[in-house]
């Protein structure tokens, strides 16, 4: 029996110390942070226990890890006393220091990039705080996502893997062991330590019942666009703080937003956005919900990895009208074609509202994604009507810019 991201496993371990099945999964940020390693500070950021420690050891075998949440590593790392022999070193959790960030570019000025550095962090790192001077220019950022089909297809197959993540969602433990009962242990778990450990970290909370309660709300509202008010109202709180608190979820990787498309994007920001969990596995109601979870999810993992990996910039919206035309994922890459994205369970026919669009998004790629789908197939006007599971295993959005 094992300890893996906090629980216990029957894993045998290989001789790094990693569990074997989680060899076998190969992370696909791996080869961009070590090459960046010899170049900068790297930043890896992400939910809690999506798998970044594990990432990291695997990195190098010759590394020293420093955990802050260790009383006797914040010790070493005020003394500045790790191992500076290793190829690597490893700062978990350092975002909790105070003032990590000045520390840090302390530590780059003088020492410079021997050894590497590798700083893990689940609660969000590219965020202004105050904390001190600034990091600009000495590091790159890479986020880390939970498994999904196209990462885990070489060791799983697609179809078994599209139904764990609708089932018990992405995150490496209850993905692989794939069983209803340790998920509904784990998924309570993981939240209790988020909301009573995390979030005290970063905030003065006194209601975390009313954040639970909120968290549940929005597990029955996926798909739909969030009221403030409506919540305000359910919650009994002010707008101010249902805003603020579905702000610190997004930091802690609980939720995550995608905001209506204006041609003017700061209007976006006033609009009632969508809010996605990480965790497919969390969605309550009709599977359409799940469905469109697990794609959202998929984009936005897919646009932070263009971003984090090839520095190529693109932004994930949804696209609706007063009159409820909708598009459930618009993609605006700063150059290049726009992809719009509709989620469907089994309708083969093509959602009317690609057409009405096109005068908005003129050269779009238009994909439809379906669950059971008989026969994939193009129209005339270039939409596709893709099985989503393959669609997902496979793409480069890249390639529809």
């Amino acid at each position: 029996m094992i300890r893996l991201f906090g629980s216990i496993f029957p894993f045998s371990l290989d001789y790094s110390g990693i569990p074997a099945i989680i060899v076998n999964v190969e992370r696909s940020l791996k080869p961009y942070i070590q090459k960046d390693l010899d170049r900068k500070i790297v930043l890896l950021s992400g939910p809690r226990q999506c798998g970044k420690t594990t990432l990291a050891r695997m990195i190098s075998g010759n590394h020293d890890y420093l955990n802050y949440d260790y009383a006797e590593h914040r010790i070493a790392l005020k003394e500045k006393s790790w191992d500076r022999k290793k190829q690597l070193i490893i700062f978990d959790e350092l975002h909790k220091m105070k003032n990590w960030k000045a520390w840090l570019k302390g530590i780059y000025d003088v020492e410079g990039l021997s050894p590497a550095l590798l700083v893990t962090g689940s609660a969000r790192m590219d965020t202004k705080r105050k904390t001190g001077d600034s990091l600009a220019g000495r590091y790159f950022l890479f986020h880390l996502h939970p498994l999904d089909i196209k990462e885990v297809k070489g060791s799983i197959d697609p179809e078994e893997a599209f139904d764990r993540i609708m089932r018990f969602g992405g995150f490496p433990e209850p993905f692989l062991e794939h069983d209803d009962s340790f998920y509904g242990r784990w998924k309570k778990t993981h939240l209790d330590i988020i909301l009573r450990q995390d979030l005290l970290d970063l905030e003065s909370v006194h209601s975390i019942s009313l954040l639970e309660t909120l968290i549940e709300l929005l597990k029955s509202r996926v798909g739909s666009p969030v009221s403030y008010s409506s919540l305000s109202r359910d919650l009994q709180k002010d707008p101010k703080t249902i805003k603020r608190w579905l702000y610190i979820l997004e930091q802690l990787y609980v939720i995550f937003p995608v905001r209506p498309y204006h041609k003017n994007i700061a209007r976006s920001i006033l609009k009632e956005p969508k809010y996605y969990f990480y965790d497919t596995g969390q969605v309550k109601g009709e599977e359409g919900a799940k469905l469109e979870n697990l794609a959202a999810c998929f984009l936005k993992k897919e646009t932070d990895r263009l971003q984090d990996c090839h520095g190529i910039s693109s932004f994930l919206h949804y696209v609706r009208t007063k009159d409820g035309k909708e598009i459930d994922f618009a993609v605006i890459p700063e150059s290049g074609k726009p992809v719009l994205i509709e989620v469907k369970s089994g309708d083969e026919s093509p959602n009317r509202a690609f057409s009405y669009f096109d005068g908005f998004f003129e050269g779009a790629s238009k994909v439809q994604l379906v669950k059971t789908l008989h026969r994939e197939k193009t129209y005339p006007d270039g939409t596709e009507i893709r099985k989503m599971v393959n669609w997902l295993a496979n793409v480069d959005l890249r390639e529809l810019f």
